[in-house]
């Protein structure tokens, strides 16, 4: 593994671990919240990720990486990298995960789908759907941050390199709520309720 990557430590030092009151892209609230893009904005940093993630991939034949945008965009291209292979990005358009701007996958390629944080594992499921009904063949999933507590339904082999559990509450059981704390709305997509 690389030499800069150190789990939660990173994590901490580079200001990925928030406290105070969020509401999740699943719509529940927590008083943590990740935020990988301050990892990833540093280059030195993401390449670390990206080599630390390749590490755990290496004994797969990978042909290319495809990741979620937004999140899984820096991420994938760094592990892409560290595995000497092409990278792609699947994007929303009107809802739906395409990939766009010349991107292909052709038939029987190794697939490895990358993802910043995992928690119910939607957008990079969706990359995986989709890179299937394109012919590939998907590898792996892999994370930085597995959130998930066990709980995705992955068909393929996962691994992340930091699993970490934040407790959440639907909105109306959070104790946050409840105590009248002003909620943030941190993520990259679409709330339609706090």
């Amino acid at each position: 593994m690389s030499q800069i990557w150190n789990g939660l430590e990173t994590m901490k030092r580079t200001g990925v671990l928030k406290e105070g009151h969020f509401v999740l892209s699943s719509g529940r609230h927590s008083e943590q919240y990740m935020q990988c893009a301050q990892l990833l904005q540093n280059p030195k940093e993401a390449e670390a990720a990206g080599e630390a993630l390749a590490d755990l991939f290496r004994d797969i034949e990978v042909d290319v990486v495809v990741g979620p945008a937004l999140g899984g965009v820096i991420i994938a291209h760094e592990t892409a990298r560290a595995l000497g292979v092409r990278c792609l990005f699947a994007e929303r358009k009107e809802g739906e995960m395409s990939l766009r701007r010349g991107f292909a996958v052709f038939p029987g390629e190794k697939v490895l789908a990358i993802e910043d944080v995992v928690t119910t594992g939607g957008s990079v499921q969706e990359v995986v759907d989709l890179v299937e009904e394109l012919g590939a063949k998907v590898v792996g999933i892999g994370s930085i941050v597995d959130r998930s507590g066990g709980n995705t339904n992955f068909r393929h082999p996962y691994k992340a390199l930091l699993a970490h559990t934040i407790e959440s509450y639907e909105p109306e059981a959070c104790p946050l709520c409840i105590e009248g704390v002003p909620v943030e709305k941190p993520g990259s997509r679409q709330m339609t309720k706090a």
